[in-house]
Formats: C-alpha cells, sequence, structure tokens
C-alpha cells in the first residue's frame, strides 16, 4: 500500500489543480474533477468512470463511500489533511475528490416517452447558472438540457457543484443555435421563447405538448435567430420594479409550469 500523499507538489496533486483550473486541458485529456462524496457517487451511479480518487480517512464520514472508493475502478490514493484541504474547494465534501473521464453527449442521444421537455440555454456564461438549471431539470424530469454556443465547459467544477450531481443525471448537450433548432423542429417540439416583447404569460401558453423553453442571458437576452424561429413568446409578468429573473429561477418557474399542466390536464 503506498504511503499517503502529504506534499501539494506531489505530480498528481498537481495535475488535478489544473484539470480543476484549466478548460483546455480538460478537452484535451477528456478528464474533469469532482469534489464532494454525494456527486462523485452520483457520478457513479450515472455511469461515468473514474480513473483516480483521492481521499482522506480524517475527512470520510460514511464507511460506504469506501466502498465506492474501492469499487469504482479508478486508482485511489491516500492524501493527508493539509493536501487536501489544498485540493477541496468547499468544507462538507466527505474527504472526497476524484478525477473522471468525460462523456460528451449529442443531440441523437436524447431520447424520450410521450410530450419530451427540453431546457435550451443559449450562450449563459455563468456556471453556477448552469448547473441551477440542470438542478431544476432533474427534480422537473426533463429529457434534456441543450447549451447553445456555449461560453462554458459543461465540466467546470463550478458547474458541477452548483448542480448537487444533477450534471450527471441529466441529458446535457452543447451544440450550436442552428443545430438544437433543426434538431427541435425534426422532432416536433415547439420552441416557447421567453422574452419580454410580444409575448404572453407563461400559464397561458400549452406546456402539455412536446415543448422546449429557450432563455437566454439575463443582459443580452435571446437573439432574433431563436425569436424568428419560435411558436410562441412567453414571459413571466413582474409586478416590481426589477423586468426580469435570473435564468436559473425563470427555468425553475417555466419548467414546473409545464410539469403542473401536465399533472392536472392543463
Amino acid at each position: 500500500m503506498e504511503e499517503p500523499i502529504t506534499s501539494a507538489r506531489n505530480p498528481r496533486i498537481k495535475e488535478l489543480l489544473s484539470l480543476r483550473e484549466k478548460s483546455r486541458l480538460r478537452r484535451e485529456s477528456g478528464l474533469f474533477v469532482v469534489e464532494g462524496a454525494r456527486e462523485f457517487v452520483r457520478a457513479l451511479r450515472c455511469g461515468f468512470v473514474a480513473r483516480s480518487v483521492f481521499y482522506c480517512s480524517q475527512y470520510l464520514k460514511d464507511n460506504s463511500i469506501a466502498a465506492y472508493i474501492d469499487s469504482c475502478g479508478g486508482t485511489p490514493f491516500e492524501v493527508s489533511e493539509d493536501v487536501y484541504d489544498r485540493i477541496a474547494l468547499r468544507e462538507g465534501a466527505e474527504g472526497v475528490v476524484a478525477i473522471l473521464k468525460e462523456r460528451r453527449s449529442t443531440l441523437e442521444e436524447i431520447t424520450f416517452k410521450g410530450a419530451p421537455l427540453v431546457i435550451v440555454l443559449e450562450s449563459v456564461e455563468k456556471p453556477g447558472n448552469i448547473g441551477a438549471v440542470l438542478r431544476t431539470a432533474d427534480a422537473a424530469g426533463a429529457d434534456a438540457v441543450i447549451v447553445c454556443d456555449p461560453r462554458t465547459d459543461l465540466f467546470n467544477p463550478n458547474l458541477i457543484r452548483a448542480s448537487l450531481g444533477s450534471a450527471f443525471s441529466v441529458r446535457t448537450v452543447a451544440c450550436t443555435s442552428e443545430e438544437a433548432a433543426d434538431w427541435l423542429k425534426a422532432n416536433g417540439i415547439a420552441i416557447l421563447t421567453a422574452q419580454l416583447q410580444d409575448s404572453k404569460p407563461y400559464y397561458d401558453t400549452d406546456m402539455t405538448r412536446g415543448v422546449a423553453i429557450v432563455m437566454g442571458t439575463e443582459d443580452e437576452g435571446l437573439s432574433d435567430f431563436w425569436r424568428e424561429r419560435s411558436d410562441a413568446k412567453i414571459m413571466i409578468p413582474m409586478n416590481g420594479m426589477m423586468d426580469s429573473l435570473n435564468v436559473s429561477v425563470s427555468a425553475a418557474i417555466l419548467c414546473f409550469e409545464a410539469v403542473r399542466q401536465r399533472n392536472s390536464g392543463k
């Protein structure tokens, strides 16, 4: 059994830190970093494969996590408390940081039964917002999240952290807006664009059919590309001084309206 890693200068630790910080290295290597016992276990349950796992015995609180570490197929490395504190960005990660192999989805891999519910994000940049949208997608049972013309890496550690592991359970695809629109039309999925102009309240729109809820950034909104291809333009009425909500909040409101309509027959 190898001695615990006690220095942050260890080549394996330096590689982990580089993967966490550099999106280009993640793309080139096909590897990414997952921090936290909960996220690690969810990734494994969703079919992701570990290459290596770094754990700190002093922080492991759940014996079942040790079993996952032993059976995940990745090489385990014990680290000292000082090294773990260096590689873990947040408290409460329960002693596990892992390097996993990427698994990127394509539009052709999206499957659905009945009327699909899809979330489309155009050029949303903040990883935390995309992660929160993925949590909503998982909770609402959405069939997929399509990130068009992405400005952030789908394996960004902040995105994974904000998703609480939903980044692994939700089919997530990065592509161009043109590719997404063509796929939606080919599958008979109505495009509902969230916008302030020429729109009607979201609750007056039929979401029991197959729909894609399309949202843009808070500062720029949706491009003309999506506005011109919209089957229905929807808005969330604002009763105060603000004219919009955070994109992740808007996604939650609109997705659960679709859930409400489908569960109640509208």
